[in-house]
């Protein structure tokens, strides 16, 4: 069975009043990253994983290293849901040009 493509989408809001607060902060943000998740705005990163035990697996993940006082939320999106989001206000940057899906075509 073929397994599709699917976004984990991942928006937090994380306090950043003391030194030790905006650390936190820090190191999630970096930890996304480096799990390969890649900043659409800013608190709103996401991930391309194939299939939903992959993208299951990655949600999971997250909620490993969530800071105490963050608040994280998590979705898990088809390459068909995601690609009907719009964009309202501005241009695409250049890191969700570089993100976008590109059709193969088999001869």
């Amino acid at each position: 069975m073929e397994e599709n493509f699917m976004r984990v989408l991942v928006m937090f809001d994380m306090p950043t009043g003391t030194k030790l607060e905006r650390k936190a902060s820090a190191k999630f943000r970096q930890r996304l990253l480096k799990e390969g998740f890649f900043m659409m705005q800013f608190s709103v990163y996401c991930r391309i994983c194939k299939g939903i035990a992959s993208a299951n697996s990655c949600m999971n993940k997250i909620e490993s290293f969530v800071p105490q006082k963050g608040h994280v939320r998590a979705l898990i999106l088809t390459e068909k849901q995601f690609d009907r989001m719009r964009i309202f206000v501005g241009y695409k940057s250049a890191t969700e040009e570089a993100q976008a899906p590109v059709q193969l075509s088999v001869l």
